[in-house]
């Protein structure tokens, strides 16, 4: 447990799914002594990934908040997830860290999986070094693992360590800045061996190239080393701690997470070359006092829970916070969190991640003042797009009263989730970044709220229009005793261009129709155009009623919007109509290597490429632009991730409403006139 009056540090671990992330926050506490076994991920008994939805998947499907002491530092571990569904929900935490910890496995032909990470940190300013964990399954070279990284990092990758081969595996390490030699013990620490000759040569050139590299950013080390000078171990250290922490270099640590290998060394690193608190809150831009609000979370017994860290001084229970609108609420019950245990506690240090309960005015991104109101704020950061949706519906009504008050909890908890009401197709859509997303979140509704809910593909806002003009004579006429119902138009209707609506004219002259019919007539043709031939919303029409008919007694306002909506709904019937679908531009970004084949996908669903250019400031990135019909988005970044190994992602907006082929049309409004296929269609 963190400690009291203790410098806190937070550190976030990120990287790609599978790299072992969880499986390298289970090593820490185990090497700092915060647990007494190091659980394993798939066997379900880490401290890590505890809730059912991350056990069923193996993998983290929310942030994970780990804590522990080191060497009388206090440590907090954000451990971030790494599947691009997810992501959004560790954005603010990992942005509000000391030290980013890349962690990644050691194929090279993986190396371009990291881009992503690398390039949100830089954009973000956080310091970062890499831990490529798994050594000792590694192929290739850290050479080739370096080289292959460089291109997608600003700052000089600096490698802190080589490996000690044992034939083919990696026994040990060569501390790089000590110049000593280690082995690896499985869940011991590493034993210091002597430097053999043939260990020492390779050693010699990539301390030089670390010196080097080093020396980029200080003069006085490059004096030294075009003097042939040997630098002090002082220097050394205090260049690897300053340029660590100004984001100049990123220093690349390796070893095993499962087998405790090279855990201990990361730990000294993190301890020495980690920024405090402060540096970070002068990066955020915040001053004096404040809880930073990182996430919002229901998913206990305890209730809401505002997870925030602590700059600028102690937060304790009951005091005062103060948002920068001036709205204030008293601090509940303070909580420092271990995976899915949480333990009450007094006070959170400066430095600290701790939840805080009752405190509902506040949201994530919000910096509340510790007694006082907060000195300027902090910029948001930029979540991946929202790009799928499914259409929820519940069992019962009572489970519909609870259903929207479920679902602005599930949002508030995590950003990349939004929900709205179409008002079109009359359906609550839940909208979330992918499938495997919005899965995992329809799993929360049920478990975390107990609301028993489906989802199902949300409908294709498909329309109609007319090739032709038409008019037809409308008469509705109905006698049942007393006054009866009268009403006669004749209307012409035409063909507007794509976007111009609807348009009704008056041209009745010599009073054929009284003018307070005239109105109900417009209505008719409204209530003529919401329900097509096919069965979908007629755009770009317009209808002129010319002549008509009335009754001195009959007649009425229905009758007339009766006799409106018969004329037009059987005009449009014989004015050629035609089906149009919805079409996205569609922004792919993917790593170059499966540029070929999502070229082929979106050709195969229906899609028309616009061009394609390498991404701008990307290493081996292209971005395609493209036409994709809305219905031909279903499943797609699912597609996309597959051949790319998990890495292309899209942004969709609407572009425009385009005409449907007519085997494709025919399909779709087949499946509309099947039993359950009204009201809206899947696509």
């Amino acid at each position: 447990m963190v400690g009291t009056g203790k410098q806190v540090r937070a550190i976030a671990l990120v990287g790609p799914a599978g790299a072992g992330k969880t499986s390298l926050a289970e090593a820490l506490l185990f090497a700092a002594g915060a647990i007494d076994r190091q659980g394993v991920v798939g066997a379900g008994s880490s401290v890590g990934d505890s809730s059912p939805e991350a056990r069923s998947r193996g993998g983290s499907t929310e942030l994970n908040l780990l804590r522990f002491d080191w060497h009388g530092d206090g440590f907090v571990v954000v451990d971030a997830p790494g599947s691009a569904g997810f992501a959004a929900d560790a954005a603010l935490a990992v942005r509000a860290v000391d030290l980013a910890l890349v962690v990644i496995d050691p194929d090279p032909a993986r190396a371009p999986l990291v881009e992503p990470t690398l390039r949100r940190l830089e954009a973000a300013g956080v310091p970062h070094a890499v831990f490529v964990n798994k050594i000792d399954q590694a192929r290739g070279s850290i050479e080739e693992l370096l080289a292959a990284l460089q291109p997608m990092s600003a700052a000089a990758l600096v490698a802190r360590q080589i490996p000690i081969s044992a034939g083919e595996r990696v026994a040990g390490f060569v501390d790089l800045a000590l110049e000593r030699a280690y082995h690896y013990r499985p869940g011991k620490p590493s034993e210091q061996v002597p430097l053999t000759p043939h260990v020492r040569e390779q050693e010699a050139i990539a301390r030089q190239v670390m010196l080097e590299q080093l020396a980029d950013h200080d003069d006085v080390l490059l004096e030294q080393l075009l003097s042939d000078e040997v630098p002090s171990l002082d220097l050394v250290f205090g260049d690897l701690t300053r340029e660590t922490q100004g984001g100049l270099v990123v220093p690349v640590l390796f070893g095993s997470a499962l087998n405790g290998h090279g855990v201990r060394r990361l730990l000294k690193m993190l301890r020495h070359d980690a920024p405090g608190a402060a540096t970070t809150a002068a990066r955020l831009g915040i001053t004096g006092a404040v809880a930073h609000v990182l996430k919002i979370s229901h998913g206990n017994a305890i209730g809401r829970l505002a997870l925030a860290r602590i700059f600028g001084g102690a937060l304790d229970e009951g005091a005062d916070l103060i948002c920068a609108d001036g709205q204030s609420a008293r601090a509940g019950a303070l909580f420092a969190l271990q995976g899915g245990t949480t333990t009450k506690i007094k006070r959170a240090e400066p430095g600290d991640i701790v939840g805080i309960a009752k405190v509902d005015l506040v949201r994530a991104g919000d910096v509340a003042g510790i007694g006082v109101a907060p000195v300027g704020g902090v910029a948001g950061v930029e979540l991946p797009v929202a790009n799928c949706a499914l259409a929820v519906a519940v069992d019962g009504h009572k489970d519909e009263v609870r259903l929207s008050s479920a679902l602005n909890r599930l949002v508030e908890e995590d950003p990349g989730l939004h929900w709205n009401h179409d008002e079109s197709s009359h359906e609550t859509l839940l909208h979330g970044i992918n499938d495997e997303h919005l899965a995992v979140a329809m799993e929360r509704l049920k478990r975390r709220y107990g609301v028993e809910v489906s989802g199902h593909r949300r409908g294709v806002a498909y329309k109609e229009s007319i090739r032709k003009p038409a008019s037809q004579h409308g008469r509705h006429k109905k006698q049942s005793g007393g006054h009866g119902q009268f009403g006669d138009v004749v209307i012409e209707i035409r063909p507007l261009d794509r976007g111009g609506g609807f348009i009704f004219e008056d041209r009745i002259t010599g009073g054929a129709i009284p003018r307070q019919w005239i109105p109900a007539v417009e209505q008719g043709a409204r209530d003529a155009l919401a329900r097509g031939p096919f069965g979908f919303p007629v755009v770009d029409v317009a209808v002129a009623l010319v002549d008509g008919s009335f009754h001195s007694v009959d007649s009425s306002e229905l009758a007339f919007r009766t006799a409106g909506r018969m004329a037009v709904a059987d005009a449009l019937a014989a004015a050629a109509p035609y089906l149009l679908e919805p079409m996205a531009r569609v922004t792919i970004h993917t790593p170059g290597s499966a540029t070929s084949r999502i070229g082929s996908a979106v050709a195969g669903r229906r899609g028309q490429m616009l061009g394609m250019a390498p991404k701008d400031g990307w290493s081996r990135w292209d971005a395609i632009e493209a036409l994709l019909p809305e219905a031909e988005l279903h499943g797609l970044e699912g597609e996309l991730r597959s051949l790319s190994q998990g890495m292309a992602h899209y942004e969709a907006s609407f572009d425009h409403l385009a005409e449907v082929a007519s085997k494709v049309a025919h399909d779709i409004v087949q499946r509309r006139a099947e039993p359950g296929g009204g009201g809206k269609s899947k696509g």
